[in-house]
């Protein structure tokens, strides 16, 4: 396997980051996740502008569009990699112990790209279990949730849960007991035909896969409702999903112990999303 790191590809034992680089010592740095299908890069420019985003927020500099691009796609073209799952990590950088990112020079960029390993189709015939984590969602006021930091030790505690339940993934509420998203995912369900997602203003990170889902449901006639959700909104709903980069639209049949169908509305925008990107990849040429 083959990294980018920092200004060029080094086969994965040189891929060495110093154990005084602060995303290694406090979490502080951002990151991206994204996929390719049959070379081309699905939504990298929203991804990107994401990333700027979390580097403004945590005043973090990035290199330029041009920069970044070109190191994910040397990174596939490295590996021989057409479907991919590739990561984007920005972190303050090698500096003494302390907290004040002026210690460290520059940062740290990081580009991994592996082969894409398909979900199991019986996920998504089926769908897959989820539970309600005791682990609240950080409040919004202490950590922007708009921020894609690496320090993710609150949706690990969520995910620990959910492992320990037999779940595949967890829904995390807010302080205020309001439905957020899920430790990796946003979360969707169904109730009356009407598609209901978590507002952003209960604290969540808005994925793309979120945004386009949305997106594709009002433009092909579903009532879209984002919103202050308990749980017990979700319980009377009549289906339920996630959505995040890798598993796209991922349908749920079990809350907790509420059984739901893999329902029309889910099955529409799953077919829907992988019709945008077969779309996508029919007219993308790998732009370097």
């Amino acid at each position: 396997m083959y990294i980018f790191l920092n200004d060029k590809v080094v086969a994965e034992p040189e891929a060495v980051v110093s154990v005084y680089d602060h995303g290694f010592l406090y979490g502080d740095g951002i990151y991206e996740t994204m996929r390719s299908y049959s070379g081309a890069v699905f939504m990298f420019e929203r991804h990107r502008e994401r990333l700027c985003r979390s580097a403004s927020f945590i005043q973090l500099g990035l290199p330029e569009e041009g920069y970044i691009r070109n190191a994910v796609y040397d990174t596939l073209d490295a590996n021989g990699l057409s479907d991919a799952y590739i990561r984007i990590t920005v972190s303050r950088g090698k500096g003494p112990i302390g907290l004040d990112p002026g210690l460290c020079r520059e940062p740290t960029f990081v580009v991994i790209a592996e082969q894409f390993r398909e979900y199991p189709e019986q996920h998504y015939r089926q769908g897959v279990k989820l539970i309600i984590a005791r682990t609240r969602r950080n409040l919004r006021e202490a950590l922007d949730p708009r921020i894609k930091s690496l320090n993710f030790l609150n949706n690990i505690l969520a995910r620990i849960e959910a492992k320990e339940r037999g779940a595949y993934e967890a829904i995390m509420l807010n302080a205020e007991g309001f439905i957020s998203e899920g430790t990796v995912s946003n979360i969707f369900f169904v109730r009356d035909n009407v598609l209901c997602t978590p507002s952003p203003d209960v604290g969540i990170l808005d994925g793309i896969t979120r945004e386009l889902i949305i997106g594709l449901a009002k433009r092909n006639g579903i009532k879209v409702n984002e919103g202050k959700f308990y749980p017990d909104n979700l319980f009377r709903s009549s289906e339920v999903f996630f959505t995040n980069t890798t598993a796209e639209v991922m349908p749920a049949s079990q809350v907790e112990d509420m059984d739901f169908d893999v329902g029309g509305i889910t099955g529409t925008l799953r077919r829907l999303y992988r019709e945008e990107v077969a779309e996508f990849t029919r007219k993308s040429e790998r732009r370097r």
